[in-house]
């Protein structure tokens, strides 16, 4: 059953109700135009025939971008509405296919992210009955249940346009999170009568209450006010900016919180620095970020007031209750919380000094990262003002989550708590293709970036011009580096073999180049943004300076 209202709606025609025959596919195809679905990453397999089928046929209307492995369509899907906050699609075979995909999905889901898993599935009739048909998995429909907001089945050709408004509509109620819709292979492939008007449903918005005006007094007295932004803040980044200089209020940011404030202005702060600033703060502000570090660690040393602005009223109870808890979208009590607060606030002294001086202070700290820092100076430039990152789980990726300058909201691309080992990759495709008008940069580790390697296929088959890089240095890093410093030096399954990345991608049809240094590598990015196509670039690195000292 739907969370979301349940009422329906055709979108906005007046014309009467139409009725045409069509497969299953078809209409799921039609229902993902309707929409607004313009490309949908898949890979085909024999129950998703009539699907693709049906894709085909309305080829001028929907692009298909397929992978060499169900993780990569998955992890497109993600990166793509990571890089533009539209919800995105993607479609896997059932049973193995969904669960290669699941990864990307648990991920989707610990980010908060629009995206729609659609799956094949076994024959109806034969759904539940274990009798090893192929890519039967038990209860297909009950692990899609556990990694997303709401799941359903589409039993007829007549459904597909409900259900998938259903999900869409989910997907936009409250906390947004990853949906999954599957759909039987006979019902594919079954023709009936199919209403042809799109389908709405309303998405639930809860409604803003007293909480805003008490909000508005707490920040007007506050002389010391803190402001944390998460991804819920990423549609809000010019009423974050206005609202810290209005209260001359620190905005702390950390992985998808990053670029809501300029990195540039004197008030933003990576989380790390916060915590010198936290003593002092008396009333913190939480804009759609749950503060999980200084909630579950700084909070203990010094509570002070918290305000939590958030869409999901479950957030304001994962850690200490809140002294005001909004339930709103940021989108909707941000103009009003301004409003009001301009009325309220008294004038204040500028801050600038000071928060220059710790903003100083923390690049002192982190200069001992200098190898990690050098590179990352390199790759800034090259992104320029409106380049997108994409990072991974690799020392270079560590560093860039404290150090690194990042100016606008999506253009910090991040796995987010769920520290997913070679996402980077395939998700930095869906970024470049959602956003192939601006630079994009993958860093990667040698050993996440083999876990899509064969995605370099797919970047030269659908001339997807994202530059790689890959920090090489033969070893898991992160963990040997927890071998040789926490457990005595018991290095075990850590070391790597690699092939010489620079000929597996030439054998691939890329531009392939290595950079020993920090220099060499801001020459190779000059040719590699001159590449019409995709490109690789490997950097040997040997061991950095741990980032966990920073912790």
């Amino acid at each position: 059953m739907s969370k979301v209202s349940s009422k329906v709606s055709s979108a906005e025609s007046p014309e009467p109700t139409t009725v045409s025959t069509m497969t299953g596919g078809q209409a799921v195809v039609k229902a993902l135009i309707d929409q607004g679905i313009d490309t949908l990453f898949g890979l085909p397999g024999i129950q998703n025939d009539w699907l693709y089928n049906a894709l085909y046929d309305a080829r001028d209307k929907i692009k298909v971008i397929h992978s060499r492995h169900e993780q990569g369509v998955a992890y497109m899907a993600l990166g793509s509405y990571l890089a533009t906050g539209k919800p995105s699609v993607f479609n896997v075979v059932p049973g193995p296919g969904l669960l290669n995909a699941s990864a990307a999905l648990a991920t989707a889901y610990g980010l908060g992210a629009k995206v729609l898993c659609l799956t094949g599935q076994i024959p109806l009739n034969a759904i539940g009955r274990d009798i090893g048909l192929l890519h039967e998995l038990p209860d297909q429909l009950g692990i899609l249940a556990r990694l997303s907001k709401w799941s359903a089945r589409i039993n007829h050709p007549s459904e597909a346009a409900l259900r998938i408004a259903q999900a869409f509509a989910e997907m936009d109620s409250g906390r947004p999170l990853p949906t999954a819709l599957e759909v039987p292979l006979d019902v594919l492939e079954l023709k009936a009568a199919v209403n042809c008007q799109a389908v709405r449903v309303e998405r639930y918005q809860p409604p803003l209450g007293e909480e805003l005006e008490a909000a508005v007094k707490a920040l007007a007295k506050a002389k010391k006010p803190l402001i944390f932004v998460g991804s819920g803040a990423l549609n809000v980044s010019r009423e974050v900016k206005e609202l810290a200089e209005m209260l001359q209020a620190p905005v702390v940011a950390y992985r998808t919180g990053l670029g809501i404030l300029d990195s540039r202005h004197y008030l933003s702060l990576h989380q790390p620095p916060a915590k010198r600033y936290w003593p002092e703060a008396d009333v913190v502000l939480a804009i759609g970020s749950n503060m999980r570090v200084p909630m579950q660690k700084w909070f203990k040393q010094h509570p002070p007031k918290i305000i939590r602005l958030d869409v999901d009223p479950l957030s304001h109870l994962r850690f200490n209750p809140p002294a005001i808890a909004i339930t709103a979208r940021a989108e909707e009590a941000m103009p009003l919380l301004l409003a009001r607060l301009s009325q309220e606030n008294p004038k204040r002294a500028s801050r600038r000094d000071e928060l220059l001086t710790l903003k100083a202070w923390w690049q002192q700290e982190v200069s001992v990262l200098g190898p990690q820092l050098s590179y990352l100076q390199v790759i800034r430039e090259a992104l320029g003002e409106d380049g997108i990152f994409v990072d991974e789980m690799t020392q270079i990726g560590f560093a860039s989550r404290i150090a690194m300058p990042v100016y606008k909201p999506r253009s910090f691309i991040t796995t987010g708590y769920q520290g997913t080992l070679g996402y980077g990759f395939p998700t930095a495709l869906g970024v470049k293709l959602a956003r192939p008008d601006v630079p994009v940069i993958s860093i990667n580790g040698d050993g996440g970036f083999m876990f899509a390697v064969a995605e370099l296929a797919t970047a030269v088959q659908h001339q997807i011009p994202l530059i790689s890089l890959v920090f090489n240095n033969g070893q898991y890093g992160n963990v040997q580096q927890m071998q040789r410093g926490l457990y005595q030096g018991r290095v075990i399954a850590t070391d790597l073999v690699n092939p010489d990345f620079v000929k597996l991608a030439e054998s691939f049809g890329l531009l392939s180049l290595r950079a020993e240094s920090p220099e060499a590598l801001a020459k190779a990015l000059a040719l590699a943004q001159k590449e019409q196509g995709p490109s690789l670039i490997e950097i040997p690195i040997g061991d950095v300076p741990s980032v966990d000292r920073f912790r």
